[in-house]
Formats: structure tokens, sequence, C-alpha cells
């Protein structure tokens, strides 16, 4: 058993915290509800599938305990004790046996998801936003208030290299893999940017108009969704290429695509509300009410038949999408 700690199960929220839809004759949804944390959840991201059929759900917090659950169910597997501040960010390797976080404390660290153990401390001067690892899990990547993209070698942790020092004017909020070589990095000087780790030479570069709040790679790995003000941005993860900007009526923090369905989520900033778009048609469909502070984190799973929501108010929601029964939903 993952990290060697009993399992406990998540609850379904009583009844004044269930879904408010807009659209007539959509289905009643009343989410999962994952206690543990103490402080607002910051970050949340799934595994892909792994066995067949099992996949992981990581989330950092504000109170410095990154925690392990299973994805399907939210059922508490384990807690990453070590870090001495809040933890920003929190990914998990592509067969899900490593975990990275990326603190206040001045480090991101490697971690053994069975054992629990701490593998590497990479330690940094300022505060670190963002950690992702290599598709094969031999590399790393860290960014944060130093405004320094750094690529670590986890065989040789001591000997980072830095990608095209001096490129980023803000602090490094996100980092996603596109493929081995390159990286998307987004900053708070409102730019996302392309890299080639190769020869550290910048690729593309995008301007928005306003503060990054997320950028993350859909569970499809083809399509890449960052938020900005009110506004959420598509781009085709290879091609770099825009494919669509929707703006919205409110501030959006984080935004996660159901590429299928061609459906998001998305939660805001200035409200407690999770809402639901046709990514064609560009308009809300649904409105989920059940957080208690703004939600700071949205992510579908991988098989896109839930997403998992991270709030202000401490507690990490899981959603059903669909109509069939999946998981707890019966």
């Amino acid at each position: 058993m993952r990290l060697q700690f009993v399992r406990q199960h998540c609850g379904f929220p009583f009844s004044n915290n269930v879904l408010t839809s807009v659209a007539e004759g959509a289905p009643r949804v009343v989410p999962l509800t994952c206690h543990g944390h103490s402080r607002p959840v910051t970050h949340l991201s799934f595994s892909p599938i792994v066995n067949d059929e099992e996949y992981y759900l990581i989330s950092a917090c504000k109170d410095g305990n990154p925690m392990l659950r299973d994805g399907v169910t939210g059922d508490w597997i384990g807690t990453f004790i070590g870090h001495k501040g809040a933890v920003w960010q929190a990914r998990l390797s592509n067969d899900a046996s490593l975990a990275i976080t990326a603190s206040a404390d001045f480090s991101a660290k490697v971690w053994d998801t069975f054992t629990g153990e701490c593998l590497q401390t990479l330690a940094h001067e300022h505060i670190v936003r963002a950690a992702s690892f290599s598709p094969t899990a031999s590399h790393v990547t860290t960014g944060g208030f130093e405004k320094k993209l750094r690529l670590y070698d986890i065989s040789r942790p001591n000997e980072p290299i830095e990608i095209a020092p001096g490129s980023h004017q803000g602090a490094i909020k996100s980092i996603i893999w596109t493929d081995p070589n390159t990286v998307v990095s987004a900053a708070d000087d409102k730019a996302l940017r392309w890299w080639d780790l190769r020869s550290g030479n910048l690729i593309e570069k995008f301007d928005v108009g306003d503060a990054i709040g997320s950028c993350e790679l859909s569970a499809s790995d083809s399509i890449i969704g960052a938020t900005a003000g009110k506004s959420v941005y598509f781009f085709n993860a290879r091609s770099r290429e825009l494919v669509k900007e929707v703006k919205t009526a409110q501030g959006v923090s984080s935004v996660s695509l159901h590429a299928k369905t061609r459906r998001f989520v998305a939660g805001g900033s200035g409200d407690t509300w999770v809402r639901m778009y046709d990514f064609d048609e560009e308009r809300e469909l649904e409105v989920y009410k059940g957080h208690h502070g703004p939600i700071w984190s949205v992510s579908f799973s991988p098989d896109g038949n839930l997403y998992a929501t991270g709030s202000e108010d401490g507690t990490i929601k899981l959603w059903k999408y669909g109509s069939n029964p999946y998981g707890l939903w019966r």
C-alpha cells in the first residue's frame, strides 16, 4: 500500500453542498468531499492511468503537507512530511512512483510515493512555485520567485542547468512538458514561453493581457489550457498554435478541458462556484456550488469520468462527469 498508511474514505457532503445548475434538465451532482488539509489547497494534479485502471491524485496546500489520494474514490493514501513552508505545486511522475513538490521553504522535493521518503531536496534561493517531471521522470524542471527556469538531471541533482538566464521578468508559476525536449513556462510577466531544452533557446512566446492564473496540459496531452484575468486560452501543445480564447464574465483562476465532449470546467478567483462551459459555443452551461472559498485548481481525471477542484476553504471535491455510474457514484 502506498505510503503504508491506512486508507480513509472521503464523504458525500450534506444537502447544502449540492449542485445548482443554470441548464434546464441538468442532472443533480453531489460531489465527494476530501478533507485533511488545514489551509487553502493551491494545486491538484492527477497521474496518468497506471495498472490498467488505477490513477492517483496529489494535492498541494499552504499547510505544507502535500497529500496522495486514490484518484477514483478520493481515499487518502498518505501525506508527505518534510516541507517547512506552504506547498504551491505538486505533480506525479507518469508511472505515479515519484512525486515532486514546490514550496515556499525555498526548495523542491522529490518523493517516493510508496514509502513517503524524501529522495532529494533541491535547494533554491527563493520561493519555488512550479515543478514538473519529464515524461520519463529522468529530469525535473523548477521555477519560482527567482524568475529562473532550472533543469535538473535526477541522477546529478547538484548540477542544475539554468535555461536562458534573464528571460523571465516575473515569478514562474507553472511548468509543463509537452515532449521530452520541450517545456512551457508560464510567468507573472503575463507570458507563456516554449523552450527547447537541448539548445536552451526560446521557441515561441505568447503574451496575454493579464497575470496568469494557471497553465496545465489536458488529460489528452494535446491541449494546453491557461487562464489570465477573465480569459481562458487553449493552445495546441505540439504546434503551439492558439486554438481559442474564451472570454468569461468573471475572473478565472484555473481551467481543465474534456477534449472528447468539448467542454471545459473553470474555477473562479472571485467567487466559490465551479462553472462548466461549452468549448465550441463558448457559453456557460452549468454552475456548481459547494465550496466556501475561491477555487484555485481544477483538473479532469485521465479517464475523463470525474474532475477535481481544490479551494481556499481547504477541501478537495471530486465531481462525477457524465450520466453513467462511476466509482462511489452508484
